[in-house]
């Protein structure tokens, strides 16, 4: 009897154990997961914006939204085609491109993203250095941040 209890013991902990790692929170891949730039877009305006990072391995996403910078005429969801350039710590940069926007009103808010790109372990980037293009309806919009990034670059593991 003693060595079916044991085994029943044995058994029930493993058991916590693995339920115990399936609910365990999981580790940001990218720290920090938000950021905020002012940027300057010319004519068209700028302001304060937040940047926000996401790290799947090798794949990353970036999301830029402000709403003190906002959209001169309505645009259509995924109709800004963005490149927005990173500086890497230490040189050079990384850049994260797509056409993912939500349909925006004239007026309204800016957001692009997910932007994606590819980043190695250890890459530290910062807005600062690089900048954001969006062409739309054939006008170049660029945007560019006045200072580093708060709270710091964004650094990928």
């Amino acid at each position: 009897m003693s060595t079916r209890t044991a085994t029943g013991a044995a058994l029930a902990a493993g058991a916590l154990a693995v339920t115990a790692l399936a609910f365990a929170p999981t580790a940001a891949a990218v720290t920090p997961q938000t950021a905020t730039i002012t940027a300057s877009c010319g004519i068209f305006g700028g302001g304060a914006a937040t940047l926000t990072a996401t790290q799947s391995g090798t794949s990353a996403t970036l999301t830029l939204t402000s709403s003190a910078i906002t959209t001169p005429v309505a645009v259509a969801q995924d109709s800004i085609t963005s490149t927005l350039t990173m500086a890497r710590a230490g040189g050079g940069t990384v850049v994260f491109s797509g056409t993912r926007n939500p349909a925006m009103g004239s007026g309204a808010p800016v957001s692009v993203g997910p932007l994606a790109g590819t980043v190695a372990p250890g890459t530290r980037l910062d807005a600062y250095g690089g900048s954001l293009k969006m062409v739309i309806f054939g006008i170049t919009v660029t945007c560019k941040a006045s200072g580093p990034q708060s709270p710091g670059p964004f650094v990928f593991s």
